[in-house]
């Protein structure tokens, strides 16, 4: 592991907590409101192999250096979240054209397919990202994500990496092990499971009423915790018999990330409140993987000011800058 570019915020902004809070809200979110209003955003539905539609984000740099960043969301946000918008803004400034890709029933997606998201569908994402590329040709194609979306960078780097002609891809704070990322949910601040039961629950609720007949309002109505959640739906909507199984299929420890080809990244903090940094121990780390591990930057923010930029939007700017 190595801690290039170390990310040192002022002492205020040292807590974890406050880190994380600010990934997605007060300033950085106002800015986002303001920004994704000025922004020319290019609504497109991208469309798998097997018929999956994922809509996304495209946007166009007024300085193009001919290279195009996937951005992937975490759980339960979406194209628009604070942190994906600021961060194309400023990948943009520096020549990047970028696509915000929503992951299925993510933003305003939920009545394009009728069967519910889980965490293993990389391969409609894989299919959705090359669809965008046999329309729109690019020389350099990078990929990242935050949160679930850098598990989902990882994943896909590792088994399309090469088929997707991609140069690098960074994953940024990964659920490693999720099994341990719901325990920490469970051990930590009551706030992070409430807001993620909260997101879930209304997310499925707009999936019902395009859908009604999968039925699981009352599911919803008597749900009182994530538990409750998954217990039902890994069980009735994914093709996993419980949770535990459902988990290890989309973990990166052990050989996961084996048969990565091209340069990868995977940014973490010792700090995370939902991440365990040492689940980083059991991933069998192949060559081309480079894992940076910073003492602070709570989950996904490595806010390094009050006006909350973030230090990983130049992070991600200075290390695809080296592929180009």
């Amino acid at each position: 592991m190595t801690k290039t570019e170390q990310f040192t915020p002022p002492f205020i902004l040292k807590n974890p907590h406050i880190q994380s809070i600010l990934n997605s809200l007060g300033p950085r979110k106002m800015r986002a409101n303001r920004l994704a209003n000025l922004l020319d955003s290019k609504v497109l539905t991208l469309t798998a192999k097997d018929g999956t539609r994922l809509l996304g984000e495209y946007d166009r740099s007024q300085k193009p250096n001919n290279s195009l960043i996937v951005l992937l969301h975490g759980w339960e946000g979406s194209s628009k979240s604070a942190y994906q918008v600021t961060t194309a803004n400023y990948l943009l400034k520096q020549g990047f054209d970028v696509l915000r890709l929503n992951l299925r029933d993510h933003g305003d997606s939920h009545h394009l397919n009728y069967e519910l998201f889980n965490s293993t569908m990389t391969n409609e994402v894989a299919e959705a990202i090359a669809c965008f590329f046999d329309m729109h040709p690019y020389d350099k194609r990078f990929l990242a994500g935050f949160s679930l979306g850098a598990n989902f960078t990882l994943r896909i780097a590792a088994d399309h990496g090469p088929a997707l002609k991609l140069a690098a891809a960074v994953g940024i704070c990964p659920p490693v092990d999720p099994t341990n990322a719901m325990q920490s949910l469970d051990n930590t601040l009551f706030i992070y499971e409430r807001y993620f039961f909260y997101r879930w629950s209304k997310s499925l609720r707009k999936k019902l009423s395009h859908f009604p007949d999968h039925a699981f309002g009352d599911v919803l109505d008597n749900a009182r915790t994530l538990d409750d959640m998954n217990d039902f739906f890994i069980n009735k909507h994914t093709p996993f018999d419980d949770a535990n199984s459902y988990f290890e299929a989309y973990a990166l420890t052990g050989d996961r990330l084996a048969q990565l080809e091209i340069p990868a990244y995977l940014i973490a903090s010792e700090d995370d409140p939902i991440i365990p940094a040492d689940d980083l121990q059991r991933i069998n780390c192949p060559e081309q993987l480079t894992i940076e591990l910073q003492q602070y930057g709570g989950h996904c923010g490595f806010i390094k000011n009050l006006s909350a930029h973030s230090w990983a939007e130049n992070r991600l700017a200075n290390l695809f800058r080296d592929y180009l």
